[in-house]
């Protein structure tokens, strides 16, 4: 871009400016983590038992770092909802109920509405836990528990704009959700319940099982079968490979990379057995695991194919290759 910059700075100043800020904050996120204290367990450990939900409240800048707050609460294991401090004070306030905590972010400590709210809290019993720039406001006073999320001094350099605190807040606030997401022992098979959607409800969730081909979708031909005879049903079924079976048991599996080393050897033809080049031992994958794991898998062994099969590898239940994974959107 060769737009032309009608700013007051130059480009180096411009860029020192970006810096400074980002270094202004990393240092105070480094004095915040040496002042977590026994305020932080306590407050962890009511997060831990709270047999309701979590209500984080907050107006301004400190509502939208609330909002964040109770996403990721809600998303690690701990159900929370967004409660704005006005709309509370005008009926919403009936939303908390008894066994209820009530998270309040304020950096002042002092906003009328965010106090109503706090001590129409305090009254109903309530736990109340503070993140508040100011440990002496009247908020981190009447608060069960308050997290200091004070700073020396703004990013902004007029001192007003809420960006170091505002940093600190939000910081506290993850902090919370991951010390309860590890004190609760919650896995990612539960952050998945959480996440069906999207790519990453996709890896977490979709076992082999959901994708994989079965039955009359899957190659098979038997050892005396030919190899003309198998590259037909190869070819048939699309997937490029076959499985070998005896009995209802699979000996072994011929895939299109068997198919040119079969071709290298200039002594073969197409009458022999497949019996007599097939893999006899392919690689497989419980159907019940993961799918992204069987895309690991196959990475690791440069192939791309497995095997389903149950946990004693004896009963074929599908087969799964790269295409299956990629239509899943699994990589």
């Amino acid at each position: 871009m060769n737009q032309k910059f009608l700013g007051l700075k130059s480009r180096d100043q411009i860029m020192e400016i970006g810096k400074n800020v980002i270094r202004t904050e990393a240092a105070a996120l480094q004095a915040l983590a040496s002042e977590i204290d026994s305020n932080f367990y306590m407050a962890v450990n009511v997060l831990l038992n709270c047999e309701g939900k979590v209500m984080v409240t907050g107006l301004g800048k400190s509502g939208l770092v609330g909002r964040k707050i109770a996403a990721t609460l809600s998303s690690t294991g701990t159900p929370a909802v967004f409660l704005h401090s006005t709309e509370a004070n005008h009926g919403d306030l009936g939303s908390i109920q008894d066994k209820d905590i009530l998270l309040a972010v304020s950096n002042s400590g002092e906003g009328e509405d965010i106090m109503l709210l706090a001590s129409s809290a305090k009254r109903r019993n309530n736990a109340l836990i503070s993140i508040s720039g100011n440990r002496q406001s009247s908020l981190s006073t009447i608060a069960d528990i308050n997290l200091d999320a004070s700073c020396e001094k703004e990013a902004c350099p007029l001192g007003l704009a809420p960006t170091t605190s505002s940093t600190l807040a939000l910081s506290l606030g993850d902090a919370l959700a991951i010390a309860t997401l590890e004190a609760r022992g919650f896995k990612s098979d539960d952050f998945a319940k959480s996440h069906p959607s999207g790519t990453l409800g996709r890896k977490l969730l979709t076992l082999v099982q959901d994708i994989m081909r079965t039955g009359k979708n899957i190659p098979c031909v038997k050892q005396n079968d030919t190899v003309e005879s198998t590259i037909i049903e190869m070819t048939k079924k699309g997937m490029g490979m076959t499985l070998v079976m005896e009995e209802g048991a699979m000996v072994g599996i011929f895939t299109d990379g068997d198919l040119r080393r079969f071709f290298q050897d200039t002594s073969n033809n197409l009458s022999r057995k497949i019996g007599e080049v097939m893999t006899k031992e392919p690689e497989t994958i419980n159907h019940d695991a993961l799918a992204i794991k069987a895309a690991e898998l196959m990475q690791r062994k440069t192939i791309t194919h497995l095997v389903a099969t149950e946990k004693n590898k004896k009963k074929v239940r599908g087969v799964i290759d790269m295409h299956d994974l990629l239509r899943a959107k699994v990589i």
